[in-house]
């Protein structure tokens, strides 16, 4: 440990996978002592070491525990996986409060061979800078990052991960009855929920080939609308909308007023939706409503890349779909709050502007936003593939000891609070 600090890193709660004991290996290796706090048999199932303490009481009593907790234990820095847990809010809060170091680990933005280690949060709560002179001069030096995919899995490794946690924290909710796991579904009825929509699959995916190659074989204009999760954290605390369907009448509702006639609007639903909102039906009716049912399409399906390569513009609320569609140099709209909207990569305008005239992307812009990001918050490696984290947790660990997560000079603070206050983000105080 020459010429460096030991630190005492506070661990909560992580991904469904050993990336979180693997992790607490690398910072004991370099010299650091780690701690972990279990909410939930799903954590406790996950971790593969010894001395972790396990919270039982009531989420109302956890600000004070924690603050007595980190005080007696001496801790300079915690890390968190899903940043808007109410278990992890109230970490971030106190460790602003204490004056300590809090991180947020999550899935990267540069997928799929990336994962993200952000000050704070992410959303709005991220400290990544959003004015693009800002980016250009901090990106001026840096090397291009290496973009191809070396940490690929499968999707049934992440599905049994999901499953076991989830299932687990409920079966076996007598070991942890306070536990609060603010999951949108009761995970007996989002995973219930994907029967049908297996059963489904098949035709599900005809249709959505059928819709995309009557598009391109007739070279029909359209825009693409790339559907989140109901349950995902970036639609519940990062966006102004309750339920997507509010997003899709406000959508369809300009699309059938202001977009050219002779457009098309293709709304892709989410490859991990359960099925339970039913979003065909939903889009149908909205459609219907607003006599475009013959111009708006809703697909479970079809080829990302094809689709952005193909349309004249993408809206999202805050998907990493937006930025597969900036580095594909296609025009996005972001309606919620996402780390990539950036005047010169996204459309600043209105809504109604966008159907008509859609801002075009910065290539140079773009090529020194991802370098940035590559460089700032994004970490080369994978939850799930054991080359990916053995690639990742000796860079989070550097990172994290070197101080070197969104540096604190360049943007001290998240500079997306305002517009989230402005748009209404409920999340938001």
């Amino acid at each position: 440990m020459t010429g460096k600090t030991a630190r005492t890193i506070l661990l909560l709660q992580g991904p469904p996978t050993l990336f979180w004991t693997e992790l607490a290996d690398g910072f004991e290796a370099a010299g650091h002592r780690v701690l972990k706090v279990h909410f939930c048999m799903g954590d406790w199932i996950f971790w593969r070491r010894r001395g972790a303490r396990n919270y039982r009481g009531r989420f109302k009593n956890w600000r004070r525990w924690l603050e007595r907790f980190v005080a007696a234990e001496g801790v300079t820095d915690i890390l968190y996986y899903a940043d808007r847990l109410p278990y992890h809010v109230v970490a971030r809060e106190v460790a602003e409060y204490l004056g300590l170091n809090a991180y947020a680990v999550e899935f990267g933005y540069l997928r799929p061979d990336w994962l993200t280690l952000e000050r704070g949060g992410m959303g709005a709560w991220s400290h990544f800078p959003n004015d693009p002179d800002e980016i250009r001069r901090a990106a001026r030096d840096l090397p291009e990052p290496v973009m191809h995919s070396a940490f690929g899995y499968k999707f049934n490794q992440e599905a049994f991960g999901e499953v076991t946690f989830h299932l687990s924290a409920e079966i076996l909710r007598l070991a942890y009855p306070f536990y609060r796991h603010d999951t949108y579904y009761h995970p007996y009825l989002d995973y219930l929920s994907w029967i049908p929509r297996l059963v489904k699959v098949k035709g599900a995916l005809a249709h959505a080939n059928a819709v995309c190659h009557k598009l391109w074989d007739a070279r029909t204009p359209y825009f693409l609308l790339a559907l989140q999760l109901q349950s995902d954290y970036q639609i519940r605390a990062n966006s102004p909308y309750r339920h997507l369907s509010e997003m899709l009448e406000e959508v369809i509702g300009s699309f059938s007023h202001d977009a050219d006639p002779g457009d098309h609007l293709v709304v892709k639903i989410h490859p991990l939706d359960n099925g339970f909102e039913n979003w065909p039906r939903v889009v149908a009716e909205i459609a219907a409503r607003h006599r475009v049912s013959d111009r708006v399409h809703a697909i479970d399906g079809g080829l990302l890349s094809k689709l952005i390569d193909h349309a004249k513009g993408v809206v999202v609320v805050n998907s990493t779909v937006g930025l597969h569609a900036i580095r594909a140099g296609c025009p996005t709209k972001v309606l919620g709050i996402a780390v990539f909207d950036v005047p010169g990569l996204t459309d600043q305008g209105s809504l109604t502007d966008f159907w008509r005239e859609p801002a075009p992307v910065d290539p140079d812009l773009t090529d020194a936003y991802v370098r940035l990001m590559a460089h700032a918050i994004q970490i080369k490696g994978s939850f799930y593939n054991p080359a990916g984290r053995a690639a990742a947790i000796p860079e989070i660990v550097r990172r994290v000891e070197a101080d070197l997560v969104n540096d604190r000079a360049l943007v001290p603070v998240p500079p997306r609070l305002s517009r989230a206050k402005r748009i209404g983000v409920p999340a938001i105080p």
